[in-house]
């Protein structure tokens, strides 16, 4: 497969620059895969597509503000995205993006501000990779709580950053920090839906994948199968498993909330019997690719993605690719809202 075959033309106006004032006003289109149609409704219809006993997964990660203004030596700013926590034997290190690296080599210190002090940290270059090694005794987390902003992607565009984003781009039921973007399909959720749908007799359980470089980062290679998930980290409770197992056992369709629910499920019964002990976190690098067979999720609720990307493959594994096209080209000639703000879609 062309990775260049899963790329698609939109208006940029359609991309989705702030939130919708009320998080359940968005617009959701239901791909039926068995009639191989599709329909436009409202996202405050969700319950209606569901059934006593049936099972709903969602991502409880938690977004940290992990987006930092700091300055080079010389005085010039810089941006920083810190991206995940390195083994380090004193002091954290943290993997990084860096957006401008003019002047800035292996060694140099970038310097952050934190309230009354200035804490700097070392630059390191690996493999091309950048890592920030910080002082023994700074919480890198405090650091981010304090000074940190919302990872906005980039297509978001903030001339500066705003502290309303903070609980914006987050879901309501975030429990777990360790996430550098929102599991965005989430993001329609309100606590008054979520008690709708266990009123409704619905099971809703979590599970946590910490979403990382590997979902959002885009395809780099012409070919698809030579692309390479970066490894981000899931961990599902047993309360979760066994719902999974009893959803099975009873044939009730398994709903599974964004693209990053579907890679954490769907690693971990990747084999009928998983070689590592339940509880903790544990790594995945599996990339769904048209062709895969899903062993676990019947149904798909996710946001409308970029084209050539990573979610936007899973879709189209779990949609089909034709179905999934078509229905992305009504949605833009609907004016349907993009990407991380915009609307959903529903893939039954």
């Amino acid at each position: 497969m062309l990775s260049r075959d899963f790329s698609f033309e939109f208006p940029p106006e359609l991309i989705a620059q702030e939130p919708l004032s009320e998080r359940d006003a968005s617009r959701m289109m239901v791909v039926d895969r068995k009639s191989d149609s599709f329909q436009s409704t409202s996202f405050r219809d969700l319950a209606s597509y569901f059934q006593r006993g049936d099972l709903l997964l969602l991502n409880n990660t938690k977004v940290i503000p992990a987006r930092l203004q700091a300055k080079k030596k010389t005085g010039g700013k810089v941006e920083v995205l810190l991206v995940k926590r390195s083994p380090s034997e004193e002091g954290e290190r943290w993997e990084c993006l860096i957006r401008s690296m003019k002047g800035l080599k292996e060694g140099h210190e970038i310097l952050f501000a934190e309230e009354d002090r200035t804490i700097p940290a070392l630059l390191r270059i690996e493999e091309e990779k950048k890592f920030l090694q910080f002082p023994s005794g700074v919480e890198v987390l405090d650091l981010m709580r304090k000074a940190g902003a919302a990872p906005l992607p980039p297509y978001i565009k903030r001339p500066e950053p705003r502290s309303a984003d903070l609980s914006r781009y987050q879901t309501v039921f975030a429990k777990k920090e360790g996430a550098i973007a929102a599991p965005t399909a989430a993001l329609h959720f309100t606590p008054a839906l979520l008690k709708k749908l266990e009123d409704a007799g619905v099971r809703i359980r979590a599970l946590t994948l910490h979403v990382g470089l590997g979902t959002f980062q885009p395809l780099q290679t012409e070919r698809v199968e030579d692309h390479r998930m970066q490894t981000e980290f899931y961990e599902i409770p047993q309360e979760t498993l066994e719902a999974v197992r009893s959803a099975k056992e009873e044939g009730r369709p398994i709903t599974a909330v964004g693209t990053t629910t579907v890679r954490a499920i769907e690693s971990y019964f990747s084999s009928e019997n998983p070689p590592f002990p339940r509880g903790g976190f544990h790594s995945t690098n599996l990339f769904i690719t048209p062709g895969y067979r899903f062993k676990i999720v019947d149904r798909l609720l996710t946001n409308f993605h970029q084209p050539e990307s990573t979610p936007l493959l899973l879709t189209c594994a779990f949609a089909g690719k034709d179905l999934l096209f078509r229905a992305y080209r009504e949605a833009i000639q609907k004016k349907y809202r993009l990407f991380s703000y915009g609307d959903c879609m529903f893939i039954l």
